[in-house]
């Protein structure tokens, strides 16, 4: 057992029911925070149509995105992580926030999706997609886009609300992915998030 305790930092949700809340986050070498601009421009573009709709995290960290969504009246937050010290503190997040509307799973989010896009399907709710995977620069990353690209075509369109993607503002990301055509593209720094409807 490794009693070596991990350091993190806090981040604030920007706004909804828990505005002000800190959620923590492990220093770790896999895992970065979305920023607190970049997340509150994502929440100023969904607004109050996140209301009711599932929302999915997808390389979920400690929930950052997920839990902002759940403060704006999400239906229900799924995340996926597959660092399992991230996951400890993503369920962490969870239990201080007192919310039972969040289903947290372990593993890799390309083998992990499947279990949770069925039961979106089946549950029919509109839903959106948050994925935030690590950049491809990173060592033993270099097919992390194409592998993403893929998953999300994969999407049902009868349950997709929206995809947004986390990327590197470097990358160029396709006007189309399957069924799914840009909407727009907003660049933070070494970040951009790009939304497909």
């Amino acid at each position: 057992m490794n009693s070596k305790k991990i350091k993190t930092f806090k981040t604030p949700i920007v706004g909804g029911k828990f505005k002000g809340r800190n959620i923590e986050i492990p220093q770790l070498d896999s895992t970065r925070s979305s920023k607190s601009i970049l997340r509150e421009s994502l929440f100023n573009t969904l607004q109050f149509n996140i209301i009711d709709k599932n929302f999915v995290e997808l390389f979920a960290g400690s929930g950052s995105v997920g839990l902002e969504a759940i403060s704006r009246e999400a239906n229900h937050a799924f995340f996926i992580e597959k660092n399992k010290t991230a996951y400890m503190q993503l369920q962490s997040n969870i239990r201080s926030f007192g919310v039972n509307n969040a289903t947290a799973l372990l593993g890799d989010s390309f083998e992990k999706f499947d279990t949770v896009h069925t039961q979106l399907k089946h549950a029919g709710i509109k839903t959106y997609f948050y994925f935030d995977p690590p950049f491809s620069i990173r060592e033993g990353m270099e097919d992390i886009y194409d592998k993403t690209l893929a998953l999300i075509a994969s999407i049902d369109v009868n349950i997709c609300e929206m995809v947004i993607i986390e990327h590197m503002s470097l990358l160029e990301l396709p006007s189309e992915i399957g069924k799914l055509k840009l909407l727009k593209r907003k660049k933070f720094g070494k970040s951009s998030l790009s939304y497909y409807n």
